[in-house]
Formats: C-alpha cells, structure tokens, sequence
C-alpha cells in the first residue's frame, strides 16, 4: 500500500472541532411535497449557514443537506453554531437541525478534513434528535466553561467505534417541545400562522403532513 500512496497535498499533527449540522426533515419534505419544495428549504438553509457563519468563515463542504464546518478550537465553534441554530429556530420555513460536535486530530488533504474525529462528528449527528446538539468531552467542557447548559448522555456506542465515548447534549438553542414537533417534516411549532387542528395526539404543520402520517405511521416514529 505504501509504495502506491502520496504524502503530497496531506498535513497531520492538526486538531480541529468538526461539526456536522443537517435538516431532519428534509428527506420527508421531498417525499410528501415535492423535490422542488425540498431544494427551496435547503437553499433557505445554505443561505443562513452561509450568513450566520461570515464572521467565522469556517470552510463549509455541503453534502447533500447535511454541511460539515471546521474550526480551530471548541469555544470558537460554539460561538459560531450558537448563532447559527439560534437562527435556525427564528426560520419558521426550516424543519428542525441535528447537529454532532468533536475534537480531536485530523488530517487535512487539500481542503477536505479526514479521520476518526471526522467520522465520529458525523455518526453524532446522526444519533441526534430534532433539534439536538451532541458532543463529546472537549466540546462540553468548552462549553461549560461559558456557563451554557448541557446536560450528561453517558458513555455510548458509536458505529464502527471500538470504545464507548461519552456524549453531552448542549443546548445552544432552546429545546423543542416534543409535543409541537410534526413527526413527519419536523417542523417545529407553535408559531403564529401555525394551529393544532386536534387538541390529542401528534401536530402537523399541514394537512399533507397529517396524511402522510395517517397513512404509514410506522415511516415517521415520534421521537424527540
């Protein structure tokens, strides 16, 4: 394997905080209202990433809804997705974000990041629930230094991990309220244009969402 690779264009010795923030909802989205409709919430999205995130300028590499940011440190991370998701949840046109947070050492090659601080970002963020920030160790501690509220997950599995690592929720934005979460599109209510047509059971932001789910209820499990 050796004789057939480069070092050329590959830096190592580097740490950075990796974080992985996508749309919860976005693949329901297209399936209930349309591929067109999906594209506009996703530019809806970029555009806020790109917006919030100016002053950071971290590099951004999109990958399908899902953006990957890196920065230098933890504390400039919270910093920069504190504003970000508090941005996100005053957008009543976005479905609630998952995101994942590490440090830890990467290897840079040209202006993509790779390695296991990479990979376990991502596999955090998809352990995250509608509107949830997960992250290991140093992220926490970083943020409990700056007194912002977090709360103890414990040690869990991650896929093709061959340690438990430990894992914080913090909340950089203010929790959802499970009960005003459309399992379907994952949209996050009350706001004003928004009405619960039942006064029982799940809420919908819209009736095609409410059909949706009449329909395949097993396809949208309610979960937080």
């Amino acid at each position: 394997m050796d004789k057939n690779t480069t070092s050329t264009g590959n830096s190592t010795g580097e740490s950075a905080t990796v974080a992985f923030i996508d749309l919860s909802g976005f693949s329901a989205i297209a399936d209930v209202y349309g591929d067109a409709s999906a594209i506009q919430v996703l530019e809806i999205f970029e555009r806020m990433v790109g917006e919030a995130l100016s002053a950071y300028d971290p590099p951004i590499k999109w990958i399908g809804d899902e953006a990957m940011l890196s920065f230098p440190e933890p504390e400039m991370a919270i910093q920069a997705l504190g504003r970000l998701l508090h941005a996100c949840r005053q957008e009543p046109r976005l479905p609630l974000t998952r995101t994942g947070v590490n440090h830890g050492p990467v290897i840079r090659r040209s202006n993509d990041l790779f390695g296991s601080t990479v990979n376990i970002a991502a596999r955090i963020a998809s352990l995250a629930s509608p509107g949830q920030l997960l992250a290991t160790q140093p992220v926490a501690d970083a943020s409990a230094a700056k007194g912002i509220s977090l709360r103890d997950l414990g040690k869990v599995a991650i896929r093709s991990v061959a340690n438990e690592i430990s894992l914080y929720e913090i909340e950089l934005a203010p929790s959802p309220d499970p009960a005003w979460i459309d399992p379907v599109c994952k949209m996050h209510a009350p706001y004003e244009a928004y009405r619960r047509e039942r006064p029982e059971g799940p809420w919908f932001c819209s009736p095609r969402c409410a059909e949706a789910y009449r329909r395949s209820p097993q396809t949208y499990p309610l979960r937080r």
